[in-house]
């Protein structure tokens, strides 16, 4: 018989893995019922510009969430709901800016997947399609520059953005330089509609990492027990000294590119293969199986994530969006609309 390492764990191992995997599974729920959410909105002349589900991603997404700490860094993906609850984005915010609330944190004044708040370390998306690499390790070499020390930078791209020149130059710099930096890779299979036989040729993306001289892990992104256990790893190496990582993880986008996309055209033989699987479904078996949870708890978990996304919805909706005639449209930058805004 082959032993792993959950074979090993003593009882107190096997209870904290328990208490991280319900934490994960949670931020995963509400990251589901928060999507579902807007995408009804979004169907019901609600929301205004694109709504980019996580259905699919929400296991990795939220590993990466609760494997970071406070006074790192994330640069998230446009599907990375369930990581940016985890790493401390509040239901509220979320809302708010998806209605164009004056009281969001983006202030009305970006798109809805381009919020952030950089002083807490969670970072307006600039492009998913790599640029946000370089904007980490610059917060990175910052933080060394001024002596800060056990800081991690994690940035998530999708496999589309591997074949861009702004990936490669900035994971050179983040190794000639040594930094704590961890890229995540979601390999959906498809960058948009393209399949990853026209992305590139080598047989994984995680075969990249040695030209890079870091490491490098793959990880079956359906699994949240397996997207845990690397994900903390890689952060823990990071934070050790020992360089960037890179953790490929391999799954598939259980939506189209945005509410508009149909996806269409998805091979129905992935959709139908092990990494077709939905990783909701997968972490809640996990946690019945380990007897972690039983229904009475999962039910009780879900009611109380639709509670909480109705009532920020509903307190959004009654705030209003803002006066195009009476509303500031200095710069969100500018000190007094930055100052003022924990006011509310």
């Amino acid at each position: 018989m082959v032993h792993t390492e959950s074979d090993r764990q003593s009882p107190a191992d096997a209870s904290s893995r328990g208490a991280h995997h319900i934490q994960a599974f949670r931020w995963m729920l509400l990251a589901r019922i928060l999507d579902e959410k807007f995408a009804s909105l979004y169907r019901g002349g609600k929301i205004f510009g694109g709504v980019f589900l996580g259905r699919g991603q929400e296991a990795l997404s939220a590993s990466v969430g609760v494997s970071l700490r406070q006074g790192d860094i994330f640069a998230p993906l446009i599907r990375d709901a369930a990581g940016r609850l985890a790493f401390g984005e509040t239901v509220l915010d979320s809302v708010r800016t998806y209605l164009g609330s004056p009281l969001g944190p983006m202030r009305s004044r970006e798109g809805n997947v381009h919020r952030g708040k950089p002083k807490e370390g969670l970072l307006p998306m600039i492009s998913h399609l790599g640029a946000m690499i370089s904007v980490v390790n610059g917060m990175l070499m910052a933080r060394r520059f001024n002596g800060v020390a056990d800081t991690v930078g994690a940035a998530c791209i999708g496999e589309g953005a591997t074949s861009t020149g702004a990936v490669h130059e900035a994971l050179n710099q983040a190794s000639v330089e040594r930094l704590p930096l961890v890229l995540v890779v979601a390999n959906n299979h498809y960058a948009y509609s393209t399949s990853t036989d026209r992305q590139f040729a080598c047989e994984s993306l995680v075969d990249r990492a040695v030209g890079y001289g870091i490491e490098g892990r793959s990880v079956d992104g359906t699994d949240l027990d397996a997207c845990l256990s690397v994900l903390g790893e890689a952060v823990q190496r990071a934070r050790d000294g020992h360089g960037p990582q890179l953790v490929v993880a391999s799954l598939l986008r259980l939506c189209g590119h945005g509410e508009h996309d149909d996806a269409s055209y998805i091979d129905p033989r992935l959709r139908q293969s092990a990494v077709g699987r939905d990783c909701l479904d997968v972490a809640r078996d996990q946690l019945i199986d380990h007897g972690w949870a039983d229904e009475m708890n999962l039910n009780a978990w879900r009611s109380e994530a639709v509670a909480k996304v109705e009532e920020a919805v509903s307190k959004v909706q009654r705030e209003g969006g803002p006066d195009p005639y009476k509303e500031d449209w200095n710069a969100l930058s500018s000190k007094h609309l930055n100052d003022g805004h924990n006011a509310h």
